[in-house]
Formats: C-alpha cells, sequence, structure tokens
C-alpha cells in the first residue's frame, strides 16, 4: 500500500472579482496543468458583509462546471434557464454551463461566509452539453462520523457510503472535520487526481504541515492521511480523474482550442450564445 504525498502547495492570496467581492483565489490559470480537471478554486472567508454583498452580476460561462459549497452564509442563484435558489449553511450549487448559460449569484448579509467554488473542467466531448443547476440540500448530504471528527459527503462516494453522482466526471467531494489531536486515513483509487484544501485551520496532509487556505495536489497512491495536533481543521477533500487535454481559457469560458474560445466570444457579440431557450428576467 502506498501512502499519497504532497507534491504541489499553493496558498492562495486575497483579490477581488465579480461586483467587488473581496475572496481568497487559489487555483487559476497557472495551475490547470498540475490540478487538472480542476480549473479554479475561490474561498470566502468573511465576517463584515460589505467585502461580499455587491455578489457577482450577470455573467456568461461556458464549457465548465461550477461547484460552490457554502458551509456558512447563503448564495442565491438565477439562471437563463429560469432557475432560481438559495443554498447556505452547509449545502451545495452545481451547474453546468456545458453549451453556454448566463448566471448571477448574490450573497446576502451573514454572521459568517466561509466556503469555495470550484471549477470542474468538462472533457472535450462535454463542452457543448445542455447547461443544468442541480442544488444539494442538507438532507441530501450524509454525514458520517469517525473516530475524532466527522465526514460529510458532498458528492461521490464514499466507503460504502453514496451521494450526488456528477453526470460528467466521476467526482468524490468530502468535507471533512477533525478534531485536535485526530487523523483519518482515506483509501483512494490508485489512477484519481486527488487535491485537498484546508478551508479552516492547517493540518498535516501526508506528513506535511498546510497552512489554511492552501491547495495541496498529492502523488499517486492507495490512501492519504490527515491529522491535526493542538488545533481542529476542516479540510475538503477532491477526487477525480485528470482530463489530460489541451485548454484555451478566456475569462467565464474554457474551451480546448483558441477557435472554440473565439467562437464563444463571436456567440456573445451575436446575441447567439444560449443554445437553450432562455427565460431569464
Amino acid at each position: 500500500m502506498i501512502e499519497r504525498k504532497v507534491i504541489k502547495q499553493i496558498q492562495g492570496y486575497q483579490t477581488q472579482d465579480g461586483a467587488g467581492v473581496q475572496l481568497v483565489r487559489v487555483l487559476g490559470n497557472n495551475t490547470v496543468i498540475e490540478y487538472d480537471p480542476i480549473l479554479m478554486l475561490d474561498s470566502f472567508d468573511s465576517t463584515n458583509p460589505d467585502d461580499y454583498i455587491a455578489g457577482f452580476p450577470l455573467h456568461p460561462h461556458r464549457g465548465i462546471e461550477t461547484i460552490s459549497y457554502v458551509y456558512r452564509g447563503y448564495m442565491t442563484h438565477k439562471d437563463s434557464l429560469g432557475n432560481e435558489d438559495t443554498i447556505g449553511e452547509g449545502e451545495v450549487q452545481w451547474m453546468t454551463a456545458g453549451s453556454g448559460i448566463m448566471h448571477e449569484e448574490k450573497l446576502p448579509a451573514a454572521k459568517r461566509l466561509l466556503g469555495v467554488q470550484l471549477w470542474l473542467n468538462l472533457p472535450a466531448k462535454d463542452k457543448m452539453v445542455a447547461p443544468a443547476y442541480q442544488s444539494i440540500k442538507n438532507q441530501d448530504i450524509k454525514e458520517i462520523p469517525f473516530e475524532g471528527g466527522m465526514l460529510r459527503l458532498l458528492a461521490g462516494e464514499y466507503e460504502n457510503e453514496k451521494g450526488y453522482a456528477s453526470q460528467y466526471l466521476p467526482l468524490n467531494y468530502y468535507d471533512i472535520h477533525l478534531q485536535a489531536n485526530a487523523s483519518i486515513t482515506i483509501k483512494t483509487d490508485r489512477n484519481r487526481s486527488i487535491m485537498l484544501f484546508t478551508l479552516h485551520h492547517s493540518a498535516i496532509i501526508g506528513g506535511e504541515l498546510v497552512k489554511e487556505k492552501t491547495a495541496v495536489k498529492v502523488a499517486m497512491g492507495d490512501y492519504i492521511q490527515i491529522e491535526t495536533k493542538e488545533a481542529s481543521a476542516q479540510v475538503l477533500f477532491v477526487s477525480s480523474i485528470a482530463i489530460k487535454e489541451p485548454i484555451a481559457w478566456g475569462g467565464p469560458i474554457v474551451m480546448n482550442t483558441k477557435a472554440e474560445l473565439q467562437q464563444a466570444f463571436s456567440d456573445l457579440r451575436q446575441g447567439t450564445f444560449l443554445k437553450q431557450k432562455i427565460s431569464y428576467e
């Protein structure tokens, strides 16, 4: 049995996006090869509503899926398919942009906003699938206790438990809560691409100290060990399959070639970006 060890650490930096939302950007277009198929990771953590209530006004996406996990606070989604939904306090928003979608995200004031948004790449064969929206509510998220902590199964499978199933790429997504001086060993498929993110406090991953708000890529292996010392920690675990395809990335659109990217922006200019009937008002 081979233990997975950390091969890359990227600590996030403060920036802003949308209409002025303060966030921690961790992964982006400079990390796509190492963290494939995760394109982007933004983290939100604030007790000051002025940092985020401006939200993300209406904008397009194509070629990706966005997965938002709001552990504290709330996020209201509205899109060109007619969906309008609010998640929060531990829930997930899963949007398949596919051939094209327009959406906005509002972040109402709360005692604390804590969460992440991932951009998951779509394989070339699925880039232009029909767009869709799905929320994963708390009643559909299993909380699995273990000695020294608890694992929230946001998507995929964990041991004999099953959660929301990703339609295009297999994805296991866990929110792991560890008490002080605790550990968990997670068995892994040796061929999976695995990333972990320290959402709250530091943790020891594969024997290496990882500070808060840091994404780590781990080497291939059969299991990964996560530990804490004198403080508790909250660690997100994401397991999928590396796509290993060319990436052409322009703002909110991620395709495989420059020609496809140019076509997407041409569609935006010409009003032909949305391939599905729209009902956005």
